[in-house]
């Protein structure tokens, strides 16, 4: 490991970490991120009305695709055997927008932080592709895990 990052060699070259010997223990990550909006496009996908239907919906089901294909996104990512993954939108006038939140669990020998933050990320991508149309000075932000837990690093909850 160089300079304690495990994507890194002893030479300083990138490779995939071996987690051969690591325990196989119940895993979970949940990422978070925001998506901030015009009032009037936060109004149309609150009331379903917008042009390409059911924006939250087709979101939720982009990110659970997306965690699903992590590891062909991110070169040094694990395919992981994903047991569950869950998108959540909570509405919020005050950006006005939605807080998105990504949960992902596996039982495996690697966390799923990188699935998690992926299906966050795309959910509010796809968001934003559905509703360009009307608004396009959105601003997706503040991607963060907020929970990992599983593993020898144990627990972290952000503060």
């Amino acid at each position: 490991m160089s300079g304690g990052l495990s994507h890194f060699d002893a030479k300083g070259d990138a490779h995939m970490v071996d987690v051969g010997a690591k325990a196989v223990t119940d895993r979970i990550a949940t990422a978070r991120c925001q998506i901030k909006m015009q009032p009037k496009t936060f109004e149309t996908i609150a009331q379903g009305s917008a042009k390409k239907g059911d924006v939250l919906g087709v979101a939720r089901i982009a990110g659970i695709m997306a965690a699903k294909r992590t590891s062909d996104l991110i070169p040094l990512c694990h395919p992981l055997p994903i047991t569950k993954v869950s998108v959540e939108f909570e509405a919020d006038e005050s950006l006005p927008g939605y807080q998105i939140e990504a949960t992902v669990k596996t039982t495996g020998q690697t966390g799923v932080e990188m699935e998690a933050l992926t299906a966050a990320s795309v959910t509010a991508l796809t968001v934003y592709d559905m509703t360009k149309a009307v608004d396009k000075s959105m601003q997706i932000s503040d991607l963060r895990v907020v929970l990992k837990d599983g593993g020898k690093s144990g627990r972290f909850e952000a503060p």
